[in-house]
């Protein structure tokens, strides 16, 4: 068969000259645009837009003649993802609009997490910061560094609910809870997104992982998911759904089953729900390889997944290239019809449109704007200052915090002097060189110094092999074979000669994150010997906790003055920690998972419902809901965080104490900063169902506010509910409140509030 040649300047014109000039910009014009093009696609070039491949170690010189190059210039590539370089990114772009039939250019996406070049802390530390406009202006950060350094797309944000610290994605997530997670999502897509998908400085961004990953058993990743439909919809899906209502171009299918079928070929789940239901209108991609996986899971050969995948909902076929090499069998076969290949190659290209990437293919490699904008100072700053609004104070006793900058300090810990754990896992273009360390950071905000003084004092972990497992992706952990007295000793003599010792303890960055669950996630042995050793000279012991999920902290307790999780903080860890430490910053942020007593206690979270014989009080009684050896309640809370000053709520108030349908009502309080230092307050706002045709949930988020207070300062603080707060689906799905009584709860956490009595007519 003879093909039409034509070039990307040809091509354009050929589009243009196919629509009225008053409709280019508009979506319908948009639509005929694709279906021009789709009229002039043979069929494997419509399946190659559907194949993204990993770029792998693409050269900048690509010649035509290697494997990569071969496939974009037949047409046989939609998109590619982890390629670097402005050089490299330009080659293979030029391949596909200059060599291919017809100019169809890539879409070049990467996993751009939390931040690109300027690194802010990990997702589940922004979440706790609970400032919608900061985590928004993080996102926006990001994509104005990526689109500037040739990326299109990111495959972010992740809004997989957990409730089980023990997988090690929590670090990439939001935290427990359904409203603040869905709050966080939109927040995340309006970042990178922004007003105009078109403009240079914005990212296609793609909500994961759809759906329930994080619900995974025993915390194991990409283990089997098994919940009931309510469950999904009252407490999982909520964060992807707000992903979709404020406009996410991609959705990426998860690797769980969802009701015994795979994510990536479900299609209730990829039709159902997200198109029908939720009205979805961008493109699904899979996961990394996960059309193939589902070989694992029992659903057939690679011919048979791939059309069940494509069936199902999903349009992008990630690295498995089972699209690519067995969709035309299958439509020959009449598996597959052309009519499902062209509506999801017609959606690959829609966004491509909406990218601007048919106007200028080269849009996002601008090498001046790149040049002043990535890992500027002034996104420094911003990263410097997120990154110390989303440290959580859990213990200050004897106002251990903070400490004065003319103080000697003795700084120890296995990864206190260490940069390149600071930007934490996921954080794939990092300038690891550039971050800013705990010990460099300490001594630039110093009054002086010489008064930091540095030792190791354990390593991270005992086992050597274990901390080899944990010392990924250039994230060196430094091992010391010292003896490990040793190095309790010196960390020992440096404390006897500080005024006060402040111990660096916790995980390495690559000990969460992606295959990196956890069965025990307690403060390991060596660092408890390394505290109590500390705590026994009589100096003041901080703690700084870097993790990226929660921890058990019942062996540090006693022996800790003041606990301070700094999570991994990001390109400007050491000075933002800094900031806090020495009480430039007030910390602010709170809790978005529960911490447990012990890892027997998990799953725990706020938001769980009563037995039929709830524990009344917190201390075992036979025959009710509780354990033996250990109370029910949390280590510490969801929501929960203390400040260098006090706050104190007052006069909660209802405007009225029964409401209609299609009104609303006022809740205020009145909330006081009580000491001497200016902070900020997360105030939290719960209600509670107390009948329902279904069990419902002791308390549920509702609403937040983030204020600032002065020293002495009292503010009033005003929530509206309406119907839709109070509602929840049913088993028959429908979604509605129920008349009845309700409890309503305002405080500065999930376990301290102020409550009053609402009901609904």
């Amino acid at each position: 068969m003879k093909y039409l040649i034509l070039s990307s300047v040809g091509f354009l014109l050929f589009l243009g000259s196919c629509i009225n000039p008053q409709q280019k910009e508009s979506t319908s014009g948009i639509d005929q645009k694709v279906d021009s093009l789709l009229s002039i696609m043979t069929l494997e070039e419509k399946i190659g837009q559907l194949n993204l491949p990993s770029a792998g170690d693409v050269s900048t010189g690509i010649s035509t003649n290697t494997g990569i190059a071969k496939s974009i210039k037949e047409g046989k590539v939609g998109g590619l993802f982890n390629i670097n370089g402005l050089d490299k990114i330009r080659a293979v772009q030029k391949v596909a609009v200059e060599e291919s039939r017809l100019g169809i250019p890539l879409i070049i996406a990467k996993d751009v997490i939390h931040g690109y070049k300027t690194i802010f802390p990990i997702p589940f530390g922004l979440s706790a910061s609970w400032d919608m406009d900061l985590i928004q202006q993080s996102a926006r950060i990001a994509a104005e560094e990526a689109s500037a350094d040739g990326i299109a797309w990111t495959f972010s944000p992740m809004t997989d609910i957990s409730r089980d610290p023990r997988w090690g994605r929590v670090s990439e997530g939001s935290g427990e809870d359904p409203y603040l997670g869905g709050q966080i999502a939109a927040a995340m897509v309006r970042g990178y997104q922004g007003d105009d998908l078109s403009a240079e400085n914005t990212l296609l961004a793609c909500v994961k992982h759809f759906a329930l990953y994080g619900a995974s058993e025993a915390g194991r990743d990409y283990n089997t998911v098994d919940m009931s439909r309510l469950r999904m919809y009252n407490d999982y899906f909520p964060p992807y759904k707000a992903a979709v209502d404020a406009g996410v171009g991609t959705v990426m299918a998860s690797f769980n089953e969802v009701d015994g079928i795979p994510a990536t070929g479900n299609k209730w789940l990829m039709t159902n729900v997200l198109r029908e239901e939720w009205g979805f209108d961008g493109f699904v991609v899979s996961d990394y390889t996960g059309v193939s996986e589902m070989i694992a899971h029992g659903m057939g050969d690679l011919q048979e997944v791939s059309a069940m995948a494509l069936k199902a909902g999903v349009e992008m076929d990630m690295v498995s290239e089972g699209f690519l090499t067995t969709l035309k069998k299958s439509v020959d076969e009449g598996k597959v019809s052309v009519e499902t290949i062209d509506n999801a190659c017609r959606l690959i290209l829609k966004a491509k449109f909406q990218l601007g990437l048919f106007d200028d293919p080269y849009k996002y490699m601008d090498e001046e704007r790149a040049a002043k904008e990535l890992f500027s100072d002034e996104n420094r700053a911003v990263a410097r200052k997120i990154a110390s609004e989303s440290m959580v104070l859990l213990k200050n006793e004897a106002e251990a915090l903070p400490i004065k900058k003319e103080a000697k300090i003795a700084l120890i810990g296995p990864l206190a002097n260490n940069k390149e754990n600071m930007v934490g896992t996921w954080s794939v273009s990092a300038v690891i060189s550039k971050s800013i360390s705990i010990y460099d950071g300490m001594k630039e905000v110093s009054a002086n110094p010489e008064n930091i003084q540095y030792a190791k004092g354990s390593n991270l972990v005992e086992d050597p092999d274990l901390e080899e497992r944990i010392s990924m992706f250039g994230k060196n952990t430094y091992r010391d074979d010292r003896p490990e007295a040793e190095m309790i000793n010196e960390a020992v003599e440096l404390a006897n000669e500080s005024d006060i010792v402040v111990a660096i303890l916790g995980e390495a960055s690559e000990s969460s994150g992606e295959s990196s669950s956890r069965t025990d996630i307690s403060i390991p042995d060596n660092q408890v010997r390394l505290l109590k050793a500390l705590k026994e000279t009589g100096k003041k012991v901080v703690v700084v906790l870097l993790s990226g999920r929660p921890l058990v902290l019942g062996e540090i307790l006693p022996h800790s003055d003041a606990i301070l999780n700094a999570w991994f903080p990001g390109s400007e860890a050491g000075l933002a920690l800094a900031d806090v430490l020495y009480g430039d910053v007030n910390p602010s942020g709170k809790l978005t998972m529960t911490y447990p007593q012990n890892v027997g206690q998990i799953p725990i979270y706020y938001s769980h419902k009563n037995t039929g014989r709830p524990l009344e009080g917190e201390w075992f009684q036979k025959f009710k809901s509780n354990y033996l050896d250990v109370s029910n309640e949390p280590q510490f809370p969801f929501g929960f965080g203390l400040s260098y000053t006090q706050f104190k709520y007052d006069n909660l108030k209802l405007s009225s104490n029964s409401l209609s349908k299609d009104s609303t009502i006022n809740v205020t309080v009145e909330v006081s900063n009580t000491g001497d230092r200016d902070g900020k307050e997360v105030v939290q706002l719960y209600m509670r169902d107390l009948v329902g045709t279904i069990t419902r949930p002791v308390k549920e988020l509702i609403g937040f506010e983030k204020i600032e207070l002065k020293a002495g300062e009292t503010k009033t603080v005003e929530f509206s509910i309406s119907e839709k707060d109070l509602a929840f689906y049913h088993q028959d799905m429908s979604f509605y409140a129920e008349p009845g009584d309700f409890k309503v709860f305002v405080g500065s956490s999930s376990d301290d509030v102020l409550e009053s009595d609402l009901e609904l007519k």
